[in-house]
């Protein structure tokens, strides 16, 4: 015998969570959704995540690609009920394609949600700690790297010098140690720069950003932790969050 009990509306909240934050991560990322759930206090925050299609090598051609897909992806995350932010994991391609773009071609799906990119979210990270000189360490090849170095100067930034790895597969970025990663953040750091960035939503830098600081005495920002950071506090939450850096903290 089965019996059926209806809750009344007394029983529902809601939302599950206060803060519900969307993710469009890349098909073939492995970092940014771990590092979001990570930073994120669960109590209080919710990561949704869509992912969009892309190709490697990691060039202007396919990081352009990515932009007819975005509305899309967007479109998928908790369709019909509001999101408080938007946030799309790829830092080269928001240089490449542009942030205003990115941002306007998610609104044709969740439109009036602040949307963030790596590249707006280290913007407003460098703002925030009163920064304009930086070193910048990226995992890509030259171009790619030249062309996010020129964003950033574009935007304000004097970058004192700028270092990548020539990886041309992101799925490759995602597999570098942490030692790795450590190491080359510490050969990057120019004495004259204020702060280092950590570029690509895909280098598992997030977990060591405090391990970094800590040897350089000086900031330490990467796309994630930006991401999560003004992610975060565009969907209200303001909570200090311990071990993932400076910016946070």
């Amino acid at each position: 015998m089965t019996v059926e009990v209806r809750a009344d509306l007394a029983h529902y909240r809601e939302r599950p969570v206060k803060h519900r934050i969307g993710l469009i991560a890349l098909a073939t990322d492995h970092t940014s959704e771990r590092d979001m759930q990570a930073i994120a206090p669960a109590d209080d925050v919710g990561i949704y995540v869509s992912r969009v299609a892309n190709r490697n090598p990691t060039n202007k051609e396919n990081l352009l690609a990515m932009q007819p897909r975005l509305a899309e992806a967007a479109s998928l995350i908790l369709s019909g009920e509001a999101l408080d932010v938007v946030a799309y994991a790829c830092t080269s391609a928001s240089v490449m394609i542009g942030d205003e773009t990115v941002k306007r071609s998610i609104h044709e799906a969740k439109p009036d949600v602040p949307v963030v990119t790596p590249t707006t979210a280290a913007f407003a990270a460098f703002a925030h700690l009163n920064v304009r000189r930086v070193s910048l360490l990226t995992p890509y090849i030259e171009p790619v790297t030249s062309a996010m170095r020129d964003y950033f100067e574009a935007h304000g930034l004097d970058v004192v010098n700028a270092v990548c790895l020539g990886i041309e597969d992101d799925r490759m970025m995602a597999k570098l140690t942490l030692e790795a990663v450590v190491d080359a953040a510490l050969a990057t750091m120019k004495p004259t720069a204020e702060a280092l960035f950590v570029s690509c939503t895909a280098v598992p830098a997030v977990s060591v950003v405090q391990a970094i600081e800590d040897r350089l005495k000086k900031p330490v920002v990467t796309s994630n932790q930006a991401m999560a950071w003004q992610s975060l506090r565009l969907a209200g939450c303001h909570r200090s969050i311990k071990g993932f850096g400076k910016l946070l903290s």
